[in-house]
């Protein structure tokens, strides 16, 4: 086995409270390590877990967990945790994983989850539409689709997105974030494999020659894979083709990092908008 194997792979770091007397990770510890990077590779998918079940019907139930430790990791180690797919049978699906340190293999494992009804724990048939985003994945293939337009088209999809995000999380008072320049805008909303809207944004004329991104939000359950990703550069490219020569966005300051990867830069000082701290950030088109 080894980590180029694995399409996803989920970083953590040994915490002082995961080693034991003899100054190693408790074995225990590398089923929670394995369990943790199993919902980072849902996210992966661009499947809110919770939803995603409900949605087909069923939940996944682990049926055997089966370990094999070749090395130990220390306090304060990097690891890399890989999932993948490796078979899907009737019911049960197959996950192998394994945990590196750099390019060492220290501790594999097969997780067996079973397909089955919530209320009487009885095994069903894995869905096809789950069978076939598992497929999907495994085989490089984009696990979301980002479509562009004008709110009359997306408005019904991207308002909710809006509202769990900035009215509900963070409190931004309803009448700061509808505003008239929704109508006029060119939006952008990412949906999953099925069909699930699970982030936003939209794209004004800041000046002629110069777009302004904004409103960009996505929802908690799949932060930190790349649906905003997606979002943004989709409407960054919206901006080329209409003949933009600079894009502009205000980014929330704990966004920033996610702005600076994806090629803005920071100008001017901090300021505040709606009680939250932002900068400006910019980049060439």
């Amino acid at each position: 086995m080894k980590r180029t194997d694995f399409r996803f792979l989920d970083r953590l770091r040994v915490r002082w409270a995961e080693i034991d007397a003899q100054k190693i990770v408790f074995n225990g510890h590398y089923l929670m390590y394995f369990d943790t990077a199993v919902a980072g590779y849902w996210r992966a998918m661009a499947l809110p877990y919770a939803q995603t079940m409900d949605y087909l019907g069923g939940d996944l139930y682990v049926r055997k967990a089966t370990v094999e430790y070749e090395g130990s990791a220390h306090y304060d180690d990097v690891l890399d945790v890989g999932i993948r797919t490796t078979r899907v049978g009737n019911s049960s699906i197959l996950l192998q994983c394994g945990c590196f340190r750099q390019d060492q293999l220290l501790v594999s494992c097969e997780l067996v989850y079973v397909f089955a009804d919530p209320a009487t724990q009885t095994s069903k048939p894995v869905p096809q539409q789950l069978r076939d985003m598992l497929q999907a994945f495994e085989a490089g293939k984009s696990m979301v689709e980002v479509r562009t337009g004008d709110w009359t088209t997306l408005g019904k999809d991207a308002q909710p997105i809006r509202t769990e995000v900035f009215v509900e999380e963070q409190r931004i008072p309803a009448d700061l974030e509808w505003d008239e320049a929704d109508a006029g805008a060119v939006h952008a909303v990412a949906y999953n494999r099925l069909g699930l809207p699970l982030a936003t944004g939209r794209l004004l004329e800041h000046v002629p020659g110069v777009a302004k991104i904004g409103r960009m939000a996505v929802r908690r359950t799949v932060r930190g894979a790349t649906v905003g990703r997606a979002v943004l550069d989709a409407l960054v490219h919206a901006a080329r083709l209409r003949g933009d020569r600079e894009a502009v966005l205000h980014a929330q300051m704990s966004a920033a990092p996610f702005y600076l990867r994806a090629g803005f830069a920071t100008r001017g000082p901090v300021f505040e908008e709606a009680g939250i701290p932002h900068v400006e950030m910019v980049r060439a088109l």
